[in-house]
């Protein structure tokens, strides 16, 4: 094979086996979802392989958010939000409706911890595989079990799909909510068997600046990581915050087009 042709068929590979690392991390309700979603080829190129995007990059804040999808789990969520609370630490917590009525008492101590919280579904389907009247179905099923238990403003305003999985669609459904689709700058990887030294690692070799990092409530080896994480990103520079006061601190470009930094 000519080299041409190689590298074609490598960045090809690259640009559609490895989608979900140019994905946006956030889609307001003003974007137009199609463009966010799904770049030209050429932007596609220019993240994968690290040339010079036409952002200006310098002095991006070094603020990082922490988000816990799932739950609330009747023990490894007060475990979690135990350790936050010595570490000084807020959070946002993507939770499923129906799991928050089922432990109402863990979803108001979420909030009442300093914790944001916000719209993960009610039943945590595949929305890639809904119809956009189940995609509505779904978000505003979330939004009925949270607000009545927490009232957090969050809840109305932000919304992840469950699994990471969407369309199109499902963020143009979410946009005519007038919600906030919101993924992640690094996917810490917690969902599968990992150790807590391994999904320290993770998160300190991905950095970005802003960053939201992607979580899970019901991982044991999640809580164990956090004193060294938190310690490492803070000595680094990096503060704490939710997703709502980084949205308030960050534009939509610098969120979907960080700075890498050392930690």
């Amino acid at each position: 094979m000519c080299l041409a042709c190689a590298v074609i068929a490598y960045a090809g590979y690259r640009i559609f086996v490895h989608e979900s690392r140019v994905q946006p991390a956030l889609v307001t309700p003003r974007m137009n979802a199609q463009q966010a979603i799904s770049p030209s080829i050429g932007m596609h190129i220019k993240r994968l392989f690290g040339e010079r995007i036409s952002y200006n990059r310098t002095g991006r804040p070094k603020l990082i958010a922490l988000t816990f999808d799932d739950g609330p789990y009747p023990v490894f969520t007060p475990l979690l939000l135990d350790e936050l609370s010595r570490l000084n630490v807020h959070a946002t917590f993507f939770l499923i409706g129906r799991d928050a009525q089922q432990w109402p008492e863990l979803a108001r101590r979420i909030e009442r911890s300093g914790n944001e919280i916000a719209d993960h579904t009610y039943t945590h389907p595949n929305l890639d595989q809904e119809t956009p009247a189940q995609v509505r179905s779904e978000i505003l099923g979330g939004r009925s079990a949270l607000y009545p238990l927490v009232h957090d403003p969050a809840v109305l305003d932000l919304f992840r799909p469950p699994h990471g999985r969407y369309t199109v669609q499902t963020v143009e459904v979410a946009q005519s909510l007038g919600y906030k689709t919101v993924l992640w700058t690094d996917d810490g990887g917690d969902w599968r068997t990992v150790t807590p030294q391994n999904l320290a690692g993770h998160l300190e070799q991905h950095a970005t600046a802003p960053e939201i990092a992607l979580l899970h409530s019901g991982k044991l080896a999640t809580i164990e990581m956090l004193p060294e994480v938190v310690e490492r990103f803070r000595a680094a520079g990096y503060r704490f915050v939710t997703v709502g006061q980084l949205l308030a601190r960050v534009s939509p470009t610098e969120l979907n087009h960080p700075a890498k930094r050392p930690v």
